[in-house]
């Protein structure tokens, strides 16, 4: 019978919940560019909701927001590259 080496202890991760879901006072809009920043990594990408831990329904409809707001130019697509 093999012994565990004194490897790495595995921690518990608090369970992740949806902000939307708790904070009713949260409003999800494409003008409220800040809250859509949170969600949108330094290059433009969209942070998956494994990630965020937002629910299915209020991450389709952050998607959504941020597409909105993508093309009314509030956010950019990407960013610029620097060489």
């Amino acid at each position: 019978m093999a012994i565990r080496a004194g490897g790495p202890r595995r921690r518990f991760q608090r369970r992740k919940y949806c902000k939307f879901c708790a904070d009713k006072e949260l409003i999800l809009d494409y003008k409220n560019v800040a809250v859509l920043r949170d969600y949108i990594t330094e290059r433009g990408k969209i942070i998956p909701r494994r990630i965020t831990g937002t629910c299915a329904k209020h991450q389709r409809r952050l998607t959504r927001e941020i597409k909105k707001a993508r093309i009314m130019a509030l956010i950019p697509f990407t960013t610029t590259q620097i060489k």
